[in-house]
């Protein structure tokens, strides 16, 4: 399986692309997330560990808490790899992004 396979798992649940969408104006805790939504903390758990192994968050311990960011990087990157793959001029594209890479080098 592609590297997006997993993102587009993690994206295909709507609690996982609120918490993306909670994250990405600031960095939260698992308990500020949770206080969000009407579930259990363990459901909150197992989203936020989808996402963490898709890539699209990272978690930082800090004492007691643990905080949790977006990684927007990755799912820019993530898409627009996606979208390379399946649009029909992407081919030459990347031959030619590759060829100015290597000219500069």
């Amino acid at each position: 399986m592609s590297a997006i396979g997993p993102v587009f798992e993690a994206l295909a649940s709507l609690p996982r692309r609120q918490i993306l969408a909670y994250l990405s104006a600031q960095e939260l805790t698992a308990g500020e997330i949770a206080a969000r939504f009407e579930m259990s903390a363990p459901a909150i758990s197992r989203h936020l560990s989808v996402l963490e192994a898709a890539g699209l968050v990272a978690s930082e311990r800090r004492g007691q808490y643990v905080y949790y960011r977006l990684v927007g990087d990755n799912l820019v990157n993530s898409l627009t790899g996606f979208a390379f793959e399946i649009c029909p001029g992407a081919g030459p594209l990347k031959r030619e992004a590759r060829r100015r890479a290597a000219a500069k080098s």
